[in-house]
C-alpha cells in the first residue's frame, strides 16, 4: 500500500528545543525568519503524521505565504488535502510543487492519485510515466499506470506494460492477475483463466486470481468447485461484495437457498445500496415464505428504480399474499398498463378484485384472458430454462428469475493509503448563514470572516447598554433573562422618541436602539418602521440599511413557500445591501448577504455573481467560497464548485471537506 510520509516526519519535543528557542533571539532577524519557517514546516509535518490534516494545512499555508517559491510546503499541503479527499485542491497544490521542483517522483505519484480520483486517467498516466523516468524501479507506480490504461480501455498498452512488469517482478502474483483481467476485457476467457492459474501458482492466496477462477467455474456450471474457490477468495478479501453475490449464485444453483440468503445478507452489510443484493434476496425470501421482509427488499428496489416493473409485479404478488389487496391492485394496474398482454397479471388482478367485491372488474379481467386463450395469443414466447436473467433483461415473463450482472467487473485497488476525519462528518447541504448585527454570538462555531466594521465599533463606544454589538453569522440565542430588559428599553426609547417629536426631531440613535430591541423580541415589522424613519432622515445610514435588510430577511426565514409579496420584500432587502456596498466596498458582509438572498430565492446565477464580487474585494472570505461552491453545484457546475469548496476548507471552513467528498463521487 502506498504511503506518502515516513517516520522522519514524527518529531518529539526535547529540552534542547526550548534551549534553541532561547538562543534564537541572539541571531539576526533574517536568520530568525529562516529558523521559524523551518520550525513551522516541522510542526506541519508532525500534524500530518498524527492525522491532524486541518492543522497541517494551516501550518503549510503559513510557510507558503512566507516563502511561496518552496516546493515542499505545497506538496505537503496537497497531501493533507488528499487525505481529506479534496482531490481538486490537492492536485492544484501538487502541481505548484512540481512547477517549483520537477525532479521528485513522489510529487508525480501523488498528483497521479489525485487525477485518478477526479477521473483524469490519461493525465494520471502521464504523471506515472514522468515518475518512472525518474525512478523506474517503483513497482507501485507501474501498477497504477497499468490500471489507468485499463480505465482508458487502452488494453494493448496495458498488456505491453504488464509484460515488462512480469519480467521485472516475476514473483508478484498481482501482475499475472491484472493480465488476466485485461484478457477478460478483451473477451479472451481462455487466456484469462491461464493467467489466473499462473497467478495462483505464484501465490495460492491471491484473492483476485481466485475470484477470476471462480467466475470461470461458474460459467462452466461447476457450482460446487466455484463455491469452494469463492470460500478461499472471501477469506483473502472479506469486504469484496461481488464475491458474496457470486457465491450466493453458486449456492442457489445447488438449491442451498438459506446459504444464498446468508451471502446476500453479508453483501448488503458491506453495501446496502446493492440492487442485485436486494432483488435476489427478495426472491429467495419469497420462496421460503418470508413475504413481509421480501416486500421490504422490493420496496428498496422500487424506490431507487421506480420503473422496475418486474420488482413491482413481484411486490404485487406478495402484497396479495399478505392481504394488502388495495396496494396489490395499484401495483398490478401499473404493470398491466405497461404490459397489456401480460395474462398472468390479469388473472391475479381478477382474484384481487373479487376479494375487494369488484365482481364486474374481476369478470372483465377474466374475460380478457379467456378471449386471448380462444384466439391463441396467451402462449407467448417459450421461456428460457435458465434460473437467472441478466440485469438488462426486462422481460416481465422472467419475473421469478434471479438477476446476474451483465458483465463481471474486477476492481483492482490503486496503490495508495489514505484516511480522513473531517470529511467524514456529515454536513447538511445548505449555505453558510448570513451575517447579522447582534449582541449574541455563538463562539463554539469558531469561523467567521467579515466581523469588523468601524461603524459598529463607533456604535459600541457610544452605546453600552447590552454589551458589544457585533457582525456575526453564528448568532447565539437571546437569554431569557434579557427579554424583560429589551421590553424595558423599548419603553425607555419610546419615551425619548415621543419627547423629541414635538421639538428638535427624533434622535436617530434612539430609533436604531429601539429597532434592535424590537429585533430581539422578534417584532420585525415594528423594527422596519423605525428604520424607515431613520432612512427617511439619512438615506445613506449604513447601519440602518443593513438592519432593515436583516429584519426583512428575518421575516421570511422560516417561510416554506415564497409568495410574490415575500419575494418582493427579499429583493428590497437585497437592494438595501447593494446600496451599502456601493457606499462602502469594505462592507463585504453586506454583499455576501445579497448572495444568500438570491440563493434562498433559487436564483443561483445571481448568487454566484454576488459571491464573486465579494471575493474580488476579499479573496480570503471563506463563507463566500463555500456558498459560491454550493451555487455552482445547484447549476450543475460541480468541477468549478469543488475548487471553491477546496478554498473554503483551506481558509478554515472544514465542513467543506465533507461536501467535497459527497460531490466528488457524483
Amino acid at each position: 500500500m502506498y504511503k506518502y510520509y515516513s517516520n522522519h516526519t514524527q518529531r518529539v519535543w526535547h529540552w534542547s528545543s526550548t534551549f534553541a528557542i532561547l538562543l534564537l533571539w541572539m541571531f539576526p532577524i533574517h536568520v530568525r525568519a529562516q529558523f521559524n519557517t523551518e520550525r513551522v514546516m516541522i510542526m506541519g509535518r508532525s500534524a500530518l503524521y498524527y492525522e491532524d490534516y486541518v492543522l497541517s494545512i494551516q501550518r503549510f499555508s503559513l510557510v507558503i505565504n512566507a516563502k511561496p517559491h518552496l516546493a515542499e510546503p505545497h506538496f505537503y499541503r496537497g497531501l493533507a488535502k488528499f487525505y481529506l479527499e479534496d482531490f481538486t485542491g490537492a492536485e492544484q497544490d501538487v502541481s505548484n510543487a512540481i512547477t517549483r521542483n520537477p525532479y521528485t517522483p513522489n510529487y508525480y505519484n501523488l498528483r497521479g492519485l489525485c487525477r485518478i480520483n477526479n477521473g483524469k486517467y490519461a493525465d494520471a498516466e502521464m504523471d506515472y510515466r514522468h515518475s518512472i523516468d525518474l525512478d523506474p524501479a517503483d513497482a507501485d507506480v507501474w501498477h497504477n499506470m497499468v490500471l489507468c490504461q485499463i480505465e482508458q480501455k487502452a488494453y494493448e498498452r496495458a498488456d505491453s506494460c504488464l509484460d515488462r512488469m512480469i519480467s521485472k517482478w516475476p514473483k508478484t502474483s498481482n501482475n499475472y492477475t491484472i493480465k488476466a483481467q485485461v484478457l477478460l476485457a478483451k473477451e479472451d476467457t481462455v487466456g484469462a483463466e491461464k493467467w489466473a492459474d499462473r497467478a495462483l501458482d505464484v501465490n495460492a492466496f491471491d484473492g483476485s486470481a481466485l475470484s477470476i477462477k471462480a467466475m470461470m467455474l461458474l460459467k462452466r456450471n461447476n457450482y460446487k468447485d466455484a463455491e469452494a474457490t469463492l470460500d478461499k477468495a472471501i477469506v483473502q478479501m472479506p469486504r469484496q461484495i461481488d464475491l458474496y453475490i457470486n457465491r450466493a449464485m453458486a449456492r442457489y444453483y445447488q438449491d442451498n437457498l438459506r446459504g444464498a440468503m446468508n451471502d446476500y445478507d453479508a453483501a448488503l452489510e458491506i453495501n446496502n445500496r446493492s440492487f442485485i443484493g436486494h432483488f435476489n434476496r427478495a426472491l429467495l425470501r419469497a420462496q421460503v415464505g418470508d413475504d413481509n421482509r421480501a416486500i421490504e427488499d422490493f420496496n428498496f428496489v422500487i424506490e431507487n428504480e421506480p420503473d422496475n416493473y418486474i420488482a413491482i409485479y413481484n411486490r404485487a404478488v406478495l402484497l396479495n399474499n399478505t392481504g394488502n389487496y388495495k396496494a396489490a391492485l395499484e401495483d398490478l394496474t401499473v404493470i398491466l398498463k405497461e404490459y397489456p398482454n401480460f395474462w398472468d397479471g390479469y388473472t391475479i388482478r381478477a382474484g384481487i378484485r373479487r376479494k375487494l367485491g369488484d365482481v364486474y372488474g374481476a369478470e372483465r379481467d377474466e374475460f380478457k384472458v379467456l378471449k386471448a386463450r380462444m384466439e391463441g395469443t396467451t402462449s407467448g414466447k417459450k421461456k428460457s430454462a435458465n434460473k437467472t436473467r441478466k440485469e438488462s433483461d426486462h422481460d416481465i415473463e422472467d419475473y421469478n428469475k434471479l438477476v446476474e450482472a451483465d458483465k463481471e467487473e474486477y476492481h483492482e485497488q490503486y496503490a495508495n493509503e489514505y484516511r480522513g476525519k473531517v470529511q467524514d462528518r456529515e454536513t447538511e447541504v445548505k449555505p453558510q448563514d448570513s451575517y447579522v448585527l447582534s449582541y449574541y454570538s455563538n463562539q463554539t462555531f469558531g469561523h467567521e470572516t467579515a466581523t469588523y466594521h468601524p461603524l459598529v465599533e463607533q456604535f459600541n463606544k457610544e452605546h453600552q447598554s447590552f454589551g458589544n454589538l457585533r457582525i456575526t453569522n453564528h448568532e447565539g440565542r437571546v437569554e431569557i433573562t434579557d427579554t424583560d430588559r429589551f421590553f424595558d428599553d423599548i419603553t425607555q426609547q419610546s419615551h425619548e422618541i415621543e419627547t423629541h417629536q414635538s421639538g428638535s426631531g427624533v434622535p436617530v440613535s434612539a430609533l436604531i436602539l429601539r429597532a434592535l430591541d424590537y429585533y430581539f423580541v422578534r417584532d420585525f415589522e415594528s423594527a422596519i418602521i423605525d428604520l424607515d424613519v431613520v432612512l427617511s432622515k439619512d438615506r445613506n445610514n449604513l447601519l440602518a440599511l443593513f438592519m432593515r435588510a436583516q429584519m426583512r430577511c428575518a421575516l421570511y426565514a422560516n417561510v416554506e413557500e415564497l409568495t410574490q409579496d415575500s419575494r418582493l420584500e427579499l429583493n428590497k432587502a437585497a437592494d438595501d445591501l447593494k446600496r451599502i456596498f456601493q457606499l462602502d466596498r469594505d462592507f463585504t458582509s453586506a454583499l455576501y448577504n445579497v448572495g444568500n438572498i438570491y440563493y434562498y430565492l433559487h436564483e443561483y446565477d445571481k448568487a454566484e455573481e454576488a459571491y464573486t464580487k465579494v471575493l474580488a474585494v476579499d479573496p480570503h472570505f471563506a463563507e463566500a467560497y463555500y456558498n459560491r461552491g454550493l451555487s455552482l453545484v445547484m447549476q450543475g457546475k460541480v468541477d468549478k464548485a469543488l475548487v471553491d469548496l477546496s478554498q473554503a476548507g483551506e481558509f478554515g471552513l472544514y465542513s467543506a471537506y465533507n461536501l467535497i467528498k459527497k460531490y466528488s463521487k457524483k
